[in-house]
């Protein structure tokens, strides 16, 4: 790490430049800074970010941009001591663990739970974890979920575990499957779906996506169908890529929106649903498959289907495997 010269005499901390090496490769900005301002309110490295004040090769960037081996991050001066009013520590939280060496933590995530802090949300669960196990030296995300969808949630333990969970990632040698259910008669028994996919925000600010074949991302999903009834149909959804909201959109591009799916689904049939027991979105990550990071041995982790929507499956597919 480098050191910018402040003015001779000036009080308080310099402009800090970061250098982003093989170990930080691929990770997302705010996740790099909040790793190394310990003490830092995140609330104040997500202000410096959108400020401008944090740069990335001297140009302005997103939250959520990933680095690159080589990329040099400015970080403004920062006062580590200085604290904002109700930036509280995260409160401690354990959830069942589906699998943990001392490479890897997978665990089931329930619905309702962010997986990380930032827009509007103190602490989401990797920010909990930290919190429950103070002796980890490093628990980093390797992937996401969105808030509402329950299941494996991947997580490194180690640096050089992350780094080749990505790798992965990025060269889809990780087999990601959800369990979904949807409105409406699937009429395939294998579909796939390639429809581009682009990230924008509504006029209050609240982000979504849409299909777009101009200005999308490539993005890539296989839906198998399980079961389905004269009103529903229950899939497996594969993911070869993992844009954001991928399935959702996916799903509503193709006229099957996910039961419950309070952002791009069917309201009416939504608040018809609670009444039959469906209070959430039916999306659940399932399974993940993957060569071990460091033993390369072949490793299928597996979350089972929560109660609410197993009771609900139940009912709605009688005639579905458990």
């Amino acid at each position: 790490m480098g050191v910018e010269g402040k003015a001779s005499g000036s009080p308080g901390p310099a402009v800090s430049w970061l250098d982003v090496d093989e170990s930080a490769e691929g990770q997302r900005l705010d996740n790099f800074l909040v790793a190394r301002l310990k003490g830092v309110p995140k609330s104040h490295v997500y202000r410096i970010v959108r400020s401008g004040e944090v740069r990335v090769n001297s140009g302005r960037v997103d939250a959520s941009h990933r680095l690159a081996i080589g990329d040099r991050v400015r970080v403004p001066p920062i006062r580590v001591a200085e604290r904002e009013a109700g930036d509280a520590p995260a409160a401690a939280l354990e959830l069942p663990v589906l699998f943990e060496d001392e490479h890897l933590l997978a665990v089931d995530k329930p619905a309702g739970l962010a997986v990380h802090g930032g827009s509007g949300i103190a602490h989401g669960a990797i920010e909990r974890l930290r919190a429950a196990r103070p002796g980890a030296k490093f628990l980093e995300l390797a992937h996401r979920l969105d808030r509402e969808t329950s299941g494996v949630l991947l997580i490194a333990k180690r640096r050089p575990a992350l780094a080749a969970l990505h790798e992965d990632l990025r060269e889809r040698a990780m087999d990601k499957r959800y369990l979904v259910a949807v409105a409406g008669r699937f009429r395939d028994e294998l579909r796939r779906v390639k429809a581009p996919l682009r990230k924008y925000s509504t006029a209050d600010g609240e982000r979504r996506v849409a299909v777009d074949a101009r200005e999308g991302q490539a993005a890539e999903t296989v839906f198998r169908r399980l079961a389905r009834s004269e009103e529903f149909s229950l899939l497996e959804a594969e993911l070869l890529t993992g844009r954001t909201h991928q399935i959702r959109v996916h799903l509503v591009h193709v006229g099957h929106p996910i039961l419950g799916d309070d952002k791009y689904g069917d309201f009416a049939l939504n608040r018809a649903l609670r009444s039959r027991g469906l209070k959430r979105m039916f999306l659940h990550a399932a399974s993940l498959a993957f060569a071990h990071p460091a033993t390369g041995e072949a490793l299928t982790i597996r979350a089972p289907l929560p109660k609410d929507l197993e009771a609900f499956r139940h009912a709605a597919f009688p005639e579905s495997a458990p």
